[in-house]
């Protein structure tokens, strides 16, 4: 009997990420939503990272299609990887469609990231051990910014619909994308990645907001730090 995995969903992840990677060459570059997409206009928000930060996008983007490749090519039918296959492949999906639907629709746009950063924490969380560079660590960077950024789509939508003023919404989504956060680095194993990501979004809105508003740029400053810190500690423990 052959307990082997199918190959079909390491042909699916390949595809989804491929649709992914290719979407900003047919919508455009994104750094954030537009002021006037909003009933009430989110000029200069609060929650939002400077559009610095979004660079991370080519990390994320190179090091998913090398997780891609190689799985596909290298580990094909591995038990290991078949695990986080599915919900990858999800998340890829999804963020196939996400920039052209931000680009109308920002409350759409939030659900679908949510339904992303739910996918990808769960696959950090099924990712195989043994080829941690090329697995767990793609899928934690992806998972890491993805919770950061859809705190701040939630945010932006709270502010952007008049349901908060932009100090309660930038400072209610900090705490719970804390919370989110922290959950994850608690209960999932080698998040040093994860972490890393968190770290550097809460650190460009730290920086952002630091001659603005005390109190979120405390909060950000904070988290930056305790994850960022986290995220040191775990890359230690891996190259010792």
């Amino acid at each position: 009997m052959n307990d082997r995995p199918s190959p079909l969903m390491a042909l699916v992840v390949a595809l989804t990420t491929a649709g992914f990677i290719a979407s900003p060459f047919f919508t455009g570059e994104f750094r954030g939503y537009q002021a006037d997409q909003f009933p009430v206009p989110q000029i200069d928000p609060l929650i939002q990272p400077p559009g610095w930060t979004f660079s991370i996008w080519l990390v994320i983007y190179g090091w998913l299609a090398v997780s891609a490749a190689y799985g596909l090519f290298a580990r094909l039918r591995e038990p290991d990887w078949a695990a986080m296959r599915p919900s990858i492949a999800v998340a890829t999906a999804v963020g196939a469609t996400w920039l052209p639907v931000a680009m109308v629709s920002p409350l759409l746009a939030g659900v679908l990231i949510f339904v992303m950063m739910v996918a990808a924490i769960v696959a950090l969380h099924d990712a195989p051990f043994l080829d941690h560079w090329l697995a767990r660590a793609p899928a934690g960077l992806f998972a890491g910014w993805l919770t950061a950024a859809s705190f701040v789509s939630l945010g932006l939508i709270l502010a952007g619909y008049g349901l908060m003023s932009q100090h309660t919404a930038a400072m209610t989504c900090l705490v719970l994308a804390l919370l989110v956060a922290g959950f994850v680095i608690w209960t999932v194993r080698d998040t040093a990645m994860y972490s890393a990501a968190v770290a550097w979004a809460l650190a460009g809105i730290f920086i952002s907001t630091l001659t603005v508003d005390r109190d979120v740029a405390t909060l950000a400053g904070v988290g930056a730090l305790v994850t960022g810190l986290l995220a040191l500690r775990g890359i230690q423990k891996m190259t010792v």
